[in-house]
């Protein structure tokens, strides 16, 4: 099996720039060049990393981040050696909120138990966009769901209701692994119904 993650890069209309998910560890010349050439910034440019879960291709290069205030490995926060007291970490955790109510990380267990994802709104892409990590590993894996099995789940369950959730509240949804997509009713509607036969089994 060979995987790199999506990388996404947030900037705030505070002037917060926020990425998620960071590659593997041997990306960093190519992540740097990115935002440089894509972007004009610095690794030292960035505020919060988040890593949807703590899987090496999605952490990989968070230690180009030295300079963030905050760095979120899935639910737990830490700055250095100071890790944050942080309501992601209940069961029914409220959002975290990154900036207001515009950019918020909150729990989508079920890849692994400890996954977040990140809700931005008011963006080009759409009126809510979901960073989602791999709770959806890529487009096809909504009409195909031993994508997303196949790739791994610690509570398969959990990560039906969490991708049925997060479907449902999205405009555009960032995956794990491929391009962004538009979500459709029909993509939803697809969801709620591995969720229903799910549970009648």
């Amino acid at each position: 099996m060979r995987a790199n993650c999506t990388c996404t890069l947030i900037r705030t209309r505070n002037g917060r720039n926020i990425i998620v998910d960071t590659l593997t560890a041997w990306d960093g010349e190519r992540l740097t060049e990115a935002l440089q050439h894509l972007h004009g910034l610095k690794p030292e440019d960035i505020h919060v990393v988040v890593c949807t879960h703590g899987h090496s291709d999605h952490t990989g290069c968070n230690y180009l981040f030295r300079s963030a205030q905050w760095h979120f490995m899935g639910a737990c926060v830490s700055n250095r050696d100071k890790y944050l007291d942080c309501p992601l970490t209940c069961g029914d955790s409220e959002p975290f909120q990154l900036c207001g109510d515009d950019v918020v990380v909150v729990r989508t267990p079920g890849h692994t138990l400890n996954c977040v994802s990140v809700l931005v709104r008011g963006t080009n892409l759409g009126e809510v966009v979901g960073v989602c990590g791999d709770l959806f590993e890529r487009v096809e894996d909504i009409m195909d769901p031993t994508i997303w099995l196949e790739a791994g789940s610690e509570n398969p369950e959990s990560q039906r209701i969490q991708r049925l959730r997060m479907i449902e509240m999205c405009n555009y949804i960032i995956p794990g692994h491929g391009q962004g997509f538009a979500v459709t009713e029909n993509m939803r509607e697809l969801l709620r119904q591995q969720v229903n036969s799910n549970n009648t089994k």
